[in-house]
């Protein structure tokens, strides 16, 4: 079986918009109110796929949900086109209007965050796993109320893209009781994505002001399910100077690819251990520490430096796909420039415009979930060639909104437009069963 690391990047849906609503998230809290641009936002999102097919890389695509989600957390919203799948009640709630629904709670059933498939699910592959599959868990994403709905069709895209049983092993969420937010606090090391691995959990503790969002109860169920050896498995504290700071994902202050770990110097609360643990698992280990004296944590995250693409490139060696932001931030971009002059494993720099999904919190790594799996494997309609992402870019050109202002999410027909713009996306894929 020939394994390898596909790169399934969330498509951005038609309801992306700008209503703050990530606590934590710095970019997401400073952009609260602004003006969207979803039709731009997807088609930056396609480029980038397609700018990751012309390195050589494999390539799929998860797609968004349904947006509004009348059914979220209780937020239902009256439905301008009934369809048969939403039967009416005498006397139900969803003959209510919009207005009758809290303000507090009308955004989340808008939110476009499931885009960022790094919060989709935590992925163990084959040579890691007991039985000898590729592992995939749904994360419960309880912390936020936004994302906290979005499990229940993530579950049914992966159910549906990784339906062979004899190679994949497909889970639905951990309970509720400890938060899971995915890949995003999830690290793979070793020789090469085709070798057995050491798998990083990275948890938070307190968080400071903000909440933690991966609590370790979580991390460590996820390990059992995936039957992973307790010998090459990993459990660390993300540094609570790094959640004070902005980096409400592990993936904003460390990446990692086969043996390279690229971190900031305040990435992990007991850093020399956790290196310790990780040479004696992997003595051809390179760790590439960003110092925090180059690079300030505010730096790092406001230019997202570490949620970048570390990929291996088939001509060999390393690159390292960044957001056009990171080379706009001087300390980010000098150090880069004077990492890839030396002699390191990381040899080339790639920079990728994704401005409006990183004006909402969320850079390259936010929008890919990394499986290492042979891709015949893959349902087809789940993975990417330029011949798909050119029909994929001719639907969002038509029929995404050009732009969202706050207000506009008030407007029915916006929510009708949302709604036929995913029904075109699934027709084209071949996946209306999702609908």
């Amino acid at each position: 079986m020939l394994l390898t690391e596909i790169n399934f990047d969330g498509i951005i849906g038609p309801s992306h918009n700008y209503s703050g609503l990530s606590l934590g998230n710095l970019a997401s809290s400073s952009n609260k109110g602004n003006v969207s641009h979803p039709k731009a936002a997807a088609l930056q999102g396609v480029e980038k796929m397609r700018h990751n097919l012309r390195l050589g890389l494999a390539q799929g695509v998860l797609l968004p949900h349904p947006r509004p989600d009348r059914l979220a957390q209780g937020v239902l919203l009256p439905h301008p086109r009934r369809r048969s799948s939403l039967p009416i009640e005498t006397g139900s709630p969803s003959c209510a209007t919009v207005e009758d629904v809290p303000a507090s709670l009308r955004p989340a059933a808008f939110s476009a965050s499931a885009m960022w498939a790094a919060n989709a699910a935590t992925v163990s592959p084959a040579p890691d796993t007991a039985d000898g599959r590729c592992h995939l868990t749904a994360a419960n994403l309880r912390t936020m109320s936004h994302r906290s709905h979005e499990w229940p069709a993530t579950l049914a895209q992966l159910r549906i893209a990784f339906a062979d049983d004899r190679v994949f092993a497909v889970h639905p969420p951990i309970p509720a009781t400890f938060g899971d937010e995915g890949a995003a606090n999830h690290m793979r090391l070793g020789a090469s994505h085709d070798s057995p691995g050491v798998e990083v959990f990275v948890y938070g503790q307190r968080g400071g002001a903000f909440p933690t969002r991966q609590h370790v109860e979580a991390s460590r169920a996820i390990a059992r399910f995936h039957r992973l050896d307790p010998d090459r498995t990993l459990f660390v504290a993300q540094s609570e100077d790094a959640i004070a700071a902005g980096a409400f994902h592990n993936d904003v202050v460390a990446v990692a690819n086969e043996n390279v770990l690229l971190a900031h110097e305040l990435a992990f609360e007991d850093r020399a251990d956790f290196y310790t643990s990780l040479r004696r698992l992997l003595p051809d280990l390179h760790i590439l520490e960003v110092p925090a004296g180059a690079v300030s944590l505010d730096d790092a995250i406001r230019s997202y430096l570490f949620n970048a693409q570390l990929v291996t490139l088939p001509g060999g060696g390393m690159g390292l796909i960044v957001p056009e932001e990171a080379r706009e931030t001087p300390s980010v971009w000098t150090w880069l420039e004077e990492m890839v002059a030396g002699n390191g494993p990381i040899r080339k720099l790639f920079v990728v415009d994704v401005r409006q999904s990183m004006a909402n919190g969320g850079g390259p790594a936010c929008l890919r979930l990394r499986v290492v799996a042979e891709p015949s494997r893959v349902d087809p309609r789940f993975m990417a060639d330029e011949a798909k992402l050119d029909g994929i870019a001719s639907v969002i050109e038509r029929h995404w909104p050009d732009r969202i202002e706050p207000e506009d999410l008030l407007r029915p027909e916006l929510w009708q437009q949302m709604e036929a713009a995913r029904f075109a996306l699934l027709a084209r894929l071949d996946l209306a069963e999702l609908g």
